[in-house]
């Protein structure tokens, strides 16, 4: 059965505590009671108090106290229970350093997909919250990846205070994109593109790839498919989609996660969480009935197999 957020608000709420619920053998039935009503975010607030003293940094922290199950709970719970989205994409970027591979996808979605002036409130509450720099941390990563590259050139482009657009820079770093690419043999310029990625920023790149368009007839990203760009070529793909084309991205990413294409089964906590409190969840559930001819609660009831998780998750999808 699926609920609706604004079916909630009358819901037979009860004052229990999370934690102590978490820890029981009987928690999935009694859990699922008390994940509904807790969509409507007024009724949080006593939650709060009863979760480590109310700090849901602790909440996200001592995952390690959950069960195996319980583990996806506290990780929505943890997410959807702040009341600002800086430290919700804080907590992201650090559940992206956890688990031994780093979920570099994860953090091109926020270097990508917010303004400089969030990624600024987001490396204060990583190191706030954390006590360490999000920026060192993805410096630091091992082992080096081409998604590590072209992220540090987006760490630096956000530290660019130009608010301008330029049409001739556009044509520019179009045409040197382009001779650097599928205009010339062999494989992608690795060091041309991390200086634009670098020099730019991301309303000037997605000016850059508009133009490119406009000059070629196709979208740069088609140019990146050939085999001899390798690793970089594909990562460099990838994020120019999250860039230049975020909404059928995220359907994709969701939809790969969903249908169990891709090792990243957190990817529909990720953007459903994270994507949840603009408009973008709305046009991301159009496009994806679009592209692939279902609605994403339905996807969500066929692909998710943790019941508490599948009625929170489309709860918030809807």
């Amino acid at each position: 059965m699926a609920y609706s957020l604004n079916s909630l608000k009358g819901g037979n709420w009860k004052n229990k505590d999370y934690r102590e619920i978490s820890m029981q053998e009987n928690w999935r039935g009694r859990l699922n009671d008390l994940v509904l009503p807790l969509a409507f975010r007024r009724k949080l607030e006593q939650i709060k108090e009863t979760c480590y003293g109310g700090d849901l940094i602790n909440l996200h922290l001592h995952k390690t106290d959950w069960s195996n199950q319980g583990i996806e709970m506290c990780t929505l719970l943890s997410l959807w229970l702040l009341d600002d989205p800086h430290e919700r994409d804080a907590i992201t970027a650090k559940n992206a350093f956890e688990n031994g591979d780093i979920n570099y996808k994860a953090l091109i979605e926020i270097y990508c997909g917010r303004k400089s002036s969030h990624v600024l409130l987001i490396k204060q509450a990583y190191q706030t919250m954390f006590k360490q720099h999000l920026e060192q941390d993805i410096i630091n990563a091992e082992p080096s990846s081409p998604y590590q590259r072209i992220l540090i050139a987006l760490v630096t482009s956000h530290k660019s205070h130009h608010t301008d657009v330029s049409q001739h820079i556009a044509k520019c770093d179009a045409r040197r994109l382009y001779g650097t690419g599928e205009g010339r043999p062999g494989a992608i310029e690795e060091s041309v593109v991390l200086e634009i990625f670098s020099k730019r920023s991301i309303s000037q790149l997605k000016l850059t790839f508009s133009t490119y368009k406009q000059i070629y007839g196709h979208d740069y990203a088609k140019s990146l498919k050939k085999e001899i760009n390798g690793e970089f070529g594909n990562a460099l793909r990838i994020i120019v989609k999250c860039l230049n084309t975020p909404l059928n991205y995220y359907a994709k990413i969701l939809y790969a996660s969903i249908k169990g294409s891709i090792a990243d089964k957190s990817a529909v906590v990720r953007v459903i969480m994270c994507r949840a409190a603009g408009i973008e969840i709305g046009d991301i559930r159009r496009i994806f009935k679009t592209k692939y001819g279902m609605e994403l609660k339905d996807a969500i009831c066929q692909g998710i197999s943790n019941a508490d998780c599948r009625e929170f998750l489309v709860a918030i999808a809807s």
